[in-house]
């Protein structure tokens, strides 16, 4: 077990351990210690709109100045900016200050290593070591110590880099769009990027004030976009997360489309058009089987990876794909980026939506998932998966589902639930395999 990365950086409640600025200020030392290669070293740091982002991000320029780094403030904007800036600005990582779709008295850290990728588990747990140590002897001198500044104009260049992932004669003109910004990291980027690429736009959640940051907005609470489109009858509605590095479309008719859908309309616009790598893509364990059957018979194959976008893109560059994600909406298209990005993802869909000519309903609906049902179960104290009774359903429970289906119990990796999904082509013995194991984890709690 380590003590503070999860699947997707460090992530807590703000002010509470680990995230602390004491905290934040070590994992600022570490990095650059852990990095430190005899040149000067510099980091780009981003945050979302929360209002614990201030505290997070002046301890982390304390960390990082103390051990000789110099750092670039970007401000409030996207995850995926962040890797791409990390790479455009040379610097030598790159941090982002978020708990992506947590409400806002969350907090958390994502780092990206040079190239613009998250890191692995092996230079986490070594950051986790650094973390623990007395990091005293090792700080900068004080003419070595590093510089902060802030940058300006980083918005524009992610805006102009996201739409330079089109066809320079791709419009949307003629089509109406709202965007979720979640009020988050997006909320300028987003609208402004569907705007200039001719699209007439309406946008909510985009009035963050520190405390609304996903708050019954987003792609984890799709209610409000699914009503707006409805009211200004628009023709597709994008739904993004507190660091839009995830995102959900809703299609004219109300009806949500996860990343499943989404990587299933890309990967066979792509294969039609013989830009498809790897033939085939890489998901979780947790993307419906459906997509996997939709994707057999296309002959393609579908890898899957174990929960957290940084797996998938291991595997992606390991093997030569070019698309990955997850069904919550994690779309990773390596020609373009190295995470997800919920943007990117976006107009990517909205291109073939153009190139078709058709309904957003239609074009996004590639194949009927497979029935799945979903439940989490939150814990205090001992780990429920280690009870006899429970380790017993779970065997019966895939005898049930046997070939027609699948069972997926893990730990999350960011806070303390155990997230049971099953699915199969029988809902009935789905769900009752399900309740089962969710109540025997209950009682085990």
């Amino acid at each position: 077990m380590r003590r503070y990365f999860g699947t997707d950086g460090i992530r807590g409640t703000a002010n509470s351990y680990p995230m602390t600025p004491d905290v934040a200020m070590k994992v600022g030392q570490a990095i650059g210690l852990h990095y430190r290669n005899g040149h000067r070293q510099r980091v780009v740091i981003g945050k979302d709109t929360r209002l614990s982002g201030y505290m997070i991000e002046n301890a982390l320029v304390a960390g990082f100045t103390s051990v000789g780094v110099d750092v670039f403030l970007l401000g409030p904007i996207p995850t995926p900016a962040v890797a791409m800036l990390t790479r455009s600005m040379r610097a030598d990582y790159g941090v982002m200050i978020s708990a992506s779709h947590n409400a806002f008295a969350d907090n958390g850290i994502k780092i990206f290593g040079p190239e613009g990728f998250k890191l692995s588990d092996q230079v986490e747990t070594a950051l986790e070591t650094l973390i623990d140590s007395d990091l005293t002897r090792r700080l900068a001198g004080p003419r070595e110590l590093g510089r902060a500044k802030r940058v300006d104009g980083v918005l524009d260049r992610y805006i102009e880099f996201a739409k330079r992932t089109l066809p320079r004669q791709l419009s949307f003109d003629g089509l109406r769009i709202v965007v979720d910004c979640a009020n988050g990291a997006a909320y300028k980027a987003a609208p402004a990027a569907l705007w200039e690429l001719g699209a007439e736009v309406v946008a909510i959640g985009d009035e963050p004030d520190g405390f609304n940051i996903n708050d019954d907005v987003g792609s984890t609470a799709p209610q409000a976009l699914a009503r707006k489109v409805h009211e200004v009858r628009a023709d597709v509605g994008i739904a993004l997360d507190g660091d839009a590095d995830r995102v959900v479309i809703i299609d004219e008719k109300g009806e949500e489309v996860d990343g499943d859908q989404l990587m299933a309309v890309v990967a066979s616009y792509w294969k039609d058009e013989e830009r498809l790598a790897g033939n085939g893509i890489v998901a979780t364990i947790m993307s419906n089987l459906g997509l996997e059957r939709f994707l057999g018979d296309l002959g393609l194959s579908l890898a899957r990876t174990p929960v957290g976008d940084r797996y998938v893109s291991e595997y992606m560059r390991r093997h030569g794909f070019n698309v990955g994600g997850e069904q919550s909406g994690h779309i990773i298209l390596s020609d373009f980026t190295t995470t997800g990005d919920g943007l990117v993802a976006a107009l990517q869909v909205l291109a073939v939506v153009c190139k078709e000519g058709k309904p957003v309903s239609e074009v996004c609906h590639r194949f009927d998932p497979v029935p799945q049902v979903k439940r989490n179960v939150r814990y205090k104290g001992n780990q429920p998966l280690d009870s006899e009774d429970v380790q017993k359903l779970i065997i019966d429970a895939q005898t049930k589902l046997g070939n027609s289906g699948r069972l997926v119990i893990r730990p999350s990796g960011t806070e303390p639930v155990i997230r049971v999904m099953g699915e199969g082509d029988d809902s009935v013995v789905v769900k009752s395999v399900v309740d089962d194991i969710v109540a025997a984890l209950t009682n085990a709690a």
